[in-house]
C-alpha cells in the first residue's frame, strides 16, 4: 500500500472512523508505521479527539434563553477540517480554542523535533536481528530471532536450486496459523546459472506475537504453475 492510495481512498479518515474491514485495517496500519505523513495525521487526530473528550466532560456554561445559538459553517473539504467542524458543532468557542491550540502545539513539536530525529535515525545504518532458514530441510532445529516489539528483521532464506522455476512466492504464518501478505522472491538468469540458493528477505515492522513462525515457499514455472518447494520454521522472541 502506497501513500497515493491512502490519500485517494481516504483511508486515514476511514481508519479513524472505524470504517475499514479487518484486512484493510491491517494493511493501513502496516503502511503508517513506515509513512511519517500518515502517522502524523493519525496521531494529530487522536490527540484532537482525546483532548476534546476531556473538555466535553466539563460542565458547559448555561446559555441565555434570549441569545441565539450560532452554528459554525461546515468546511467544504479536508478530513481534519471535517473532524474540527464536527466537534465545533457541539463545543463552546471557549473550549474549541484551547483544543485547537493543543493540536497546533503537538504538530509544531513533531515538525521541529520528532520528524528530524526520526529522519536522522532512518538514514543511519542499522543492524537488524536475523536468522538463516533452510526451505525443505526436515528435522532441523528452528533458529531463534530476538527482535524488539513492533520491529522488523531479516531472514536469509535458502532454497534448493531448481532451474525450472521463474520465481518464487513466499508466505509467513504466525503462531496461530494466520498468514501475512504473500511476497515474491525473483530469480534472475545470472542467479540460475550460478546456482544461487540464498535470498536475504527483510520482514517489515509489525506488531507480531512471539512464538513459532512458518515460511512456506512455492516455485512458479514459466507456464504459471505453482508448486510447494518446502517450508521452514523459526522462533520469534521479543525483547525490549
Amino acid at each position: 500500500m502506497d501513500h497515493d492510495t491512502v490519500v485517494r481512498q481516504k483511508l486515514t479518515e476511514r481508519y479513524l472512523l472505524n470504517e475499514l474491514d479487518p484486512e484493510a485495517r491491517d494493511n493501513f496500519e502496516e503502511h503508517y508505521f513506515d509513512c511519517r505523513d500518515c502517522a502524523a495525521d493519525v496521531q494529530a487526530a487522536a490527540v484532537f479527539v482525546e483532548q476534546s473528550k476531556l473538555e466535553l466532560a466539563e460542565k458547559p456554561a448555561p446559555v441565555s434563553a434570549g441569545r441565539p445559538v450560532m452554528v459554525p459553517p461546515q468546511p467544504k473539504t479536508g478530513w481534519l477540517a471535517g473532524l474540527e467542524a464536527g466537534f465545533q458543532s457541539i463545543l463552546r468557542p471557549a473550549i474549541a480554542a484551547p483544543v485547537m491550540l493543543a493540536l497546533l502545539l503537538v504538530i509544531g513539536y513533531q515538525n521541529l523535533a520528532t520528524y528530524p530525529h526520526l529522519q536522522q535515525a532512518q538514514n543511519a545504518p542499522q543492524v537488524l536481528p536475523w536468522a538463516s532458514v533452510n526451505v525443505g530441510t526436515f528435522g532441523s532445529e528452528a533458529p531463534v530471532i530476538a527482535a524488539q516489539p513492533g520491529k522488523g528483521f531479516l531472514l536469509f532464506v535458502r532454497i534448493p536450486p531448481d532451474g525450472s522455476y521463474s520465481y518464487y512466492t513466499a508466505e509467513l504464518q504466525d503462531p496461530s496459523g494466520k498468514a501475512e501478505r504473500p511476497f515474491t522472491i525473483p530469480v534472475t538468469a545470472e542467479q540460475k546459472a550460478a546456482g544461487f540458493d540464498q535470498w536475504p528477505v527483510q520482514i517489515p515492522a509489525a506488531n507480531r506475537a512471539p512464538g513459532s513462525y512458518t515460511l512456506s515457499v512455492h516455485g512458479v514455472t514459466p507456464a504459471g504453475d505453482s508448486k510447494l518447494v518446502g517450508q521452514a520454521s523459526f522462533e520469534l522472541k521479543t525483547q525490549n
